[in-house]
């Protein structure tokens, strides 16, 4: 593999595996909340915040960590303002005390928090602008999640980058993802390179979902799985991913590692894989190599989808996950590209409604349908292209499901928001 590509491939896991604290939409409108006060430099007397409509959808039902259990988007700019530390980014509530706890209480009471939906065409766009007197600050983010655009202190513009409100196209290192290349990084990576960003996920991830599975979180899906289908590793694998997602949607403070902008994302594409990798008794190195698949995978399918859209990303992350479960198992680019194809055909079209405790089910039928891909080519079964939405090759396919995804789905988008808001 050439020198460029491999170093592209590394930074892009840097890049998407970091940590964040609760579900990263409330969170990014906490950090631009923390952020606009530090540029006001007094506690606001008024806030305006103005979103897009994706981000409503994600922010209406989750809890948002270390408020006391509340929810919502008033919460989330409120306890940025209140509580945050803008130096933190997607940890930016990480810190909170009970003191400063009990005053987000009172802010919340006392002060007018006005919220608009943002008249943009982009699906991640936050504004955040508050006010203190005669001087007014504003934030904004787009694109992604800690993609401050602008700062502002009344007519002085701190931080201006250039930035399209329309649907943003995903970075150049991105396109350069292929399924097979991402199975040649995988052979090639020295453990030196990836060890500390992987054993950061794998130690966080699996910590969470730990307590997912030890307290009642939400909709507890991941002890149910265990509780009605037994401890099969199929079925462990399903639950552990879950019960990540039970934890991280219903309020408990530990911070996961994410993928593409998502915890759940981050936890279906991981989870799964360690699981796998001990019931086999894998080596270190090959649960690090079989991680950096499911992940580079993950990312590739949702590159073309965008980040946030009327598409489930977990269907994306299970599928990563059975094409890392499928390497862990000695699968190479044959068996992984079937075992992609063969998931994307079975789960496409399952819609996002937002974060709630009901991610942890779909992720759970996410990372059945990436399993049941990879058992399907082990058994000399597939799907072919004309068969529904399939294509011949991984990779039109791939292009296929993101058409769907991104084009085909705008009017789900928007029909769920309007459900949604109502």
């Amino acid at each position: 593999m050439e020198r460029k590509l491999y170093d592209t491939y590394l930074e892009i896991l840097r890049e998407e595996l970091v940590p964040a604290m609760g579900c990263t939409e409330p969170i990014a409108i906490a950090y631009a909340g923390a952020l606009a006060r530090e540029t006001l430099g007094v506690l606001p007397e008024r806030v305006v915040l103005r979103v897009s409509g994706n981000i409503i959808k994600n922010v209406k039902s989750v809890i948002v960590p270390h408020t006391g259990g509340r929810k919502g988007m008033r919460t989330a700019v409120a306890a940025g303002i209140c509580c945050g530390d803008a130096s933190r980014e997607l940890e930016v509530l990480a810190d909170v005390t009970e003191q400063q706890l009990n005053t987000l209480a009172d802010y919340l009471e006392r002060t007018d928090i006005t919220m608009e939906e943002a008249d943009s065409s982009c699906p991640f766009d936050l504004q955040v602008t508050v006010f203190a007197g005669a001087d007014e600050a504003c934030v904004r983010i787009v694109s992604h999640h800690t993609n401050v655009v602008l700062v502002r202190k009344n007519d002085q513009r701190l931080v201006e980058r250039p930035f399209c409100d329309e649907a943003v196209q995903p970075p150049e290192s991105r396109r350069l993802l292929t399924v097979e290349q991402i199975v040649a990084f995988a052979d090639e990576v020295r453990m030196e390179d990836v060890a500390p960003i992987l054993q950061r996920q794998i130690d966080c991830n699996t910590a969470i979902a730990k307590k997912g599975l030890e307290e009642g979180y939400g909709a507890g899906i991941g002890r149910i799985l265990l509780r009605s289908y037994g401890d099969s590793v199929q079925n462990r694998a399903k639950a552990w991913a879950a019960a990540g997602s039970d934890a991280r949607m219903n309020g408990c403070e530990m911070p996961v590692i994410i993928n593409s902008g998502s915890g759940n994302q981050g936890m279906t594409a991981s989870l799964p894989v360690i699981v796998y990798a001990e019931e086999r008794n894998a080596t270190q190195e090959e649960l690090y190599r079989a991680l950096v698949v499911s992940n580079l995978v993950t990312i590739h399918l949702k590159t073309g989808i965008g980040s946030l859209s009327a598409y489930c990303g977990a269907t994306s992350a299970g599928c990563g996950a059975g094409a890392g479960i499928c390497y862990l198992y000695g699968g190479r680019y044959d068996e992984i590209a079937h075992t992609i194809v063969n998931a994307l055909a079975i789960n496409s079209g399952m819609i996002c409604d937002g974060a709630k405790a009901s991610c942890a089910a779909k992720i759970a039928s996410a990372v059945e349908a990436g399993l049941l891909g990879m058992q399907m080519y082990q058994h000399d079964s597939q799907f072919y292209g004309g068969d529904g939405i399939v294509v011949k090759g991984v990779e039109n396919t791939i292009r296929a499901v993101s058409k769907v995804a991104r084009e085909g789905m705008r009017a789900t988008d928007k029909t769920v928001i309007q459900l949604m808001m109502e």
